[in-house]
């Protein structure tokens, strides 16, 4: 297979940069576009000596042609502290972004990746949730900027396929955690770290019952591209890691993890936080072949090793 030109949008954040790590690995031309929105120079800064990466200010906002063979677009606010805070922004970005990359992709005949998300479902009714399962989402509440542009995103992708025959992948991203999270995004696992590398009260809202379903970044990255090389068109996949866990069951790994002294805080629930969330990913397995093969000890150590010298 012939080394490739590709397009990572959003290339600079927490996901696009271990993707573009990645990419650059197999021996493809990596074009990594970031408004720095949410991303940081810092996660692609030691690419800047490699000759087929390049970096580029841009905003997916904005109608643009770049001659590529494909469109990894993992451009948009994706945790609730930046997406709340800019709910325009946000869904702007889901809806004309994503169409504007569908459009470069009908131009140039390349193939599109859109980053879609667990939060399609909203607050499941169905449980493990399966690509099948529609939803149950406020599309008002505060987290529908979010939800809604990503839902909306979805139908624009398998829209431009039906009518234009452009190659889509979309695949449904469950929480992911690793190295180069943003320290403030306000994520459940860069801020149940950083609490307990403090020795702060770690934060639990509600009473911690709710579940969660962790994959590290690398089996999350080897999953999209995967996807993206597969024959798996214009529909939806879930990729994340189906072991399940509740958010205190998740303080006290880490606690243990970082041999914290930190005790457990609890605040009120915030408002269409779901209750549950587990992937099923029969299709993912059947399909690709993919299922996520590091473990949460490991994961997290990782991670908590990278915070811990991040803040030394």
């Amino acid at each position: 297979m012939r080394d490739k030109r590709i397009l990572v949008t959003g290339g600079a954040g927490f996901v696009g940069s271990h993707l573009c790590d990645r990419l650059l690995a197999l021996g493809h031309e990596v074009v990594c576009m970031d408004n720095f929105f949410t991303g940081s120079r810092a996660n692609v800064l030691h690419l800047m000596d490699n000759r087929r990466f390049e970096l580029m200010r841009g905003d997916v906002n904005q109608k643009m042609v770049l001659e590529v063979d494909e469109v990894y677009h993992m451009a948009c606010p994706a945790s609730p502290i930046h997406y709340q805070r800019h709910p325009v922004r946000t869904i702007s970005t889901s809806v004309v972004g994503t169409l504007n990359m569908l459009e470069l992709c009908r131009e140039v005949h390349a193939k599109l990746l859109i980053a879609s998300t667990s939060e399609v479902y909203g607050d499941p009714e169905q449980h493990p949730q399966t690509e099948e399962y529609w939803g149950h989402v406020n599309p008002i509440g505060p987290r529908a900027c979010y939800d809604e542009g990503k839902r909306c995103a979805e139908a624009l992708a398998i829209s431009f396929s039906r009518q234009y025959s452009v190659p889509v992948r979309i695949p449904r991203i469950f929480n992911t955690y690793g190295p180069r999270m943003h320290e403030h995004d306000g994520r459940v696992v860069s801020n149940f770290v950083l609490q307990a590398l403090m020795g702060k009260p770690i934060t639990i809202y509600g009473e911690g019952d709710q579940t969660r379903s962790f994959c590290y970044v690398s089996d999350l990255v080897e999953g999209l591209i995967w996807l993206m090389d597969s024959d798996v068109d214009a529909q939806p996949v879930n990729l994340g890691n189906p072991s399940e866990r509740t958010i205190r069951q998740l303080a006290e790994e880490i606690i243990a993890l970082t041999s914290s002294s930190s005790k457990l805080r609890f605040e009120p629930l915030p408002e269409d936080d779901p209750t549950r969330r587990q992937p099923d990913i029969s299709r993912a397995k059947e399909l690709l072949g993919w299922s996520p093969r590091v473990s949460i000890d490991e994961g997290l150590t990782a991670t908590i090793e990278y915070f811990r010298a991040l803040n030394d």
